[in-house]
């Protein structure tokens, strides 16, 4: 096997050349283009050969090499049919690598695993495309999929806000939730100039390890975040009133204002300032009401 290559601007622009690639702007495209970062990367996914990875979105291949080094097996799931002859060319000297040409949210990760891992959970690595971030990470989660970590570049407020804790303006809905799921720790700030074409904002690279046993348990989980969005939908109404309109929750207002202060919170608190477990407690309470 040759050397990762792709991972410097000269050799990413001579394969973009030879093949006449143009950047699609629906797809959220920007090639990786420095190594230290695609080293980082693969460090902090933790890849060993026993590893099945499956990569989200690899571009012209550029990570891929680096992850078909490192790994036993990688599994890339790219949406551009147009990156497909390129992806053959640059991966043609790794055996190890499947590449799949498939809108990630429609494939079946769950029966990948199970074919090419024996069910063991899987490691997910991805530079993600900033406007589809949120509901790919969602989407490996509640599906419970068997995933060990998820290791992704995404922008840098996005990153923020999954580690943030309560009473923070960057706290919300997705923190809440991936917090449920994993342990997020960001691994690397990357500027711009570290991709072609340059993002206009700056990313970071983030690693989500799964929970063994989620931090709390809670009698209804889908209840429990219908609860957390209600109270992140409207942030400038009190928890009360998110809570009271949202079609999602049918209780008369004093019920969901007595489960509030049930749990020693006042009936002008806001969902920002609740904890997960907090949330987990009033989602029981509201679940024994209905």
């Amino acid at each position: 096997m040759k050397e990762p290559f792709l991972g410097n601007p000269q050799n990413t622009i001579a394969v973009l050349q030879k093949y006449n690639f143009t950047f699609q702007k629906k797809f959220g495209q920007n090639f990786l283009i420095d190594t230290h970062v695609l080293d980082k990367i693969i460090d902090s996914a933790q890849i060993t050969k026993d590893d099945l990875v499956l990569e989200i979105g690899p571009g012209i291949g550029t990570m891929t090499q680096y992850l078909a080094y490192a790994a036993r097996q990688v599994i890339a799931v790219e949406i551009d049919k147009a990156l497909i002859p390129i992806l053959e060319d640059t991966l043609s000297a790794y055996d190890n690598v499947m590449v799949i040409n498939d809108d990630v949210l429609k494939v079946d990760i769950a029966a990948l695993a199970d074919k090419y891992n024996n069910g063991k959970p899987i490691k997910v690595v991805a530079n993600l495309p900033y406007y589809i971030t949120t509901p790919i990470i969602m989407g490996l989660f509640e599906s419970h999929i068997p995933v060990e970590s998820i290791t992704v570049m995404v922008q840098k407020e996005v990153a923020d806000r999954m580690q943030v804790g309560p009473g923070t303006k960057d706290y919300g809905a997705l923190s809440l939730a991936v917090q449920y799921y994993a342990e997020p720790y960001i691994v690397a700030n990357v500027p711009p100039n570290c991709f072609m074409p340059r993002p206009k904002v700056g990313s970071a690279v983030i690693r989500l390890t799964r929970h063994k046993e989620p931090p709390v348990q809670v009698k209804n989980e889908k209840l429990m975040f219908q609860i957390i969005r209600a109270s992140f939908n409207q942030r400038r109404k009190t928890l009360a009133n998110g809570l009271n309109n949202s079609p999602e929750i049918h209780l008369p207002k004093e019920v969901i204002t007595e489960a509030i202060e049930s749990l020693g919170k006042g009936a002008s608190i806001r969902g920002e300032a609740l904890t997960l477990q907090e949330f987990a407690a009033l989602s029981d309470m509201i679940s024994d009401r209905l």
